[in-house]
């Protein structure tokens, strides 16, 4: 028997051939970059051919060992920052809350006022005087073993006054609140007349008195240089005194006056036997009609 031939399956219609992928095209910008070596002109007016893969060079003055060492200010900013943010807390727990109270709070508050005197001192000089922004700046150690030895004495006294007399035998709450708010008025009024002062001096302020008068060293008469001849003075020696108020103490309240009293006239005498050198009549003029506002200095 023939058996039938087997039926093959219809064949598929051929798929059409798949179109390769497109490739993403190369990007049409890339930044320039000049073959080394190569060297450009500047855009300021002396149009000077600069190297631009040469380095600029390295100020040494903000190297560690630099006055202007960038380690010793951010290390000095760190301290300073941490000292009054962990001081100004104290503070205000020991005066606002009442099972922490204790009259010990001067202390802490003492050093918060520190810390922020010594904080304006380096920024406002870094913001109106840039070029004498030294780790100096900062008066943390420009002023010798005393400037601490003074500093240390009021915390002392304040400690030993309040562990062996603890109840005021001649001042009343009344006149203790008194001295107190005498001591804040004089602190905010010495701070904020220093710092104001260096600000409208600029950069004829500095902390070191100049033998030379430098150029562009002009003579600043407006302002509160209009009514205090050296208002940085007056701040600093009114402010010094408000602290001794406020601590409570006696004996550093006398002697921070006389110190403070002593150091400001020898400055002023010295400084102003410059100033008459530098500016002549118009010095002298100047100072007829203006005031140290410092007792018994003229």
């Amino acid at each position: 028997m023939v058996q039938p031939a087997p039926t093959s399956a219809p064949a598929s219609a051929p798929s059409p051939p798949s179109s390769p992928s497109p490739s993403p095209e190369p990007p049409t910008w890339r930044p320039y970059r000049p073959p080394p070596g190569q060297t450009t002109t500047s855009n300021n007016n002396n149009n000077n051919n600069i190297n631009i893969d040469q380095e600029p060079p390295l100020d040494p003055s903000i190297l560690p060992t630099g006055s202007k060492s960038l380690s010793g200010i951010s290390l000095r900013a760190f301290l300073i920052g941490t000292t009054f943010g962990l001081t100004t807390a104290l503070t205000l727990l020991t005066t606002t809350s009442n099972p922490l109270y204790t009259p010990l709070w001067r202390i802490p508050f003492f050093l918060s006022s520190l810390s922020l005197f010594h904080f304006l001192e380096y920024y406002i000089t870094a913001a109106y005087n840039t070029r004498f922004a030294t780790t100096s700046a900062y008066l943390l150690s420009s002023n010798g073993w005393t400037y601490h030895i003074a500093h240390a004495s009021a915390i002392t006294e304040c400690l030993l006054t309040n562990y062996f007399s603890p109840t005021p035998l001649v001042l009343t709450p009344r006149l203790i609140t008194a001295q107190v708010t005498l001591g804040l008025i004089l602190m905010i009024v010495g701070q904020t007349v220093r710092s104001v002062a260096m600000a409208q001096a600029g950069s004829n302020f500095n902390h070191t008195v100049q033998v030379k008068r430098r150029e562009g060293h002009i003579l600043v008469t407006g302002g509160l240089y209009s009514v205090f001849r050296h208002p940085s003075y007056f701040g600093f020696f009114w402010w010094g005194l408000g602290t001794q108020l406020v601590l409570g103490n006696v004996f550093c309240l006398g002697a921070y006056a006389l110190v403070l009293w002593r150091f400001f006239a020898s400055r002023i005498d010295r400084e102003e036997r410059f100033l008459v050198a530098f500016f002549g009549k118009e010095y002298e003029d100047y100072r007829k009609r203006s005031w140290v506002g410092i007792p018994g200095i003229h």
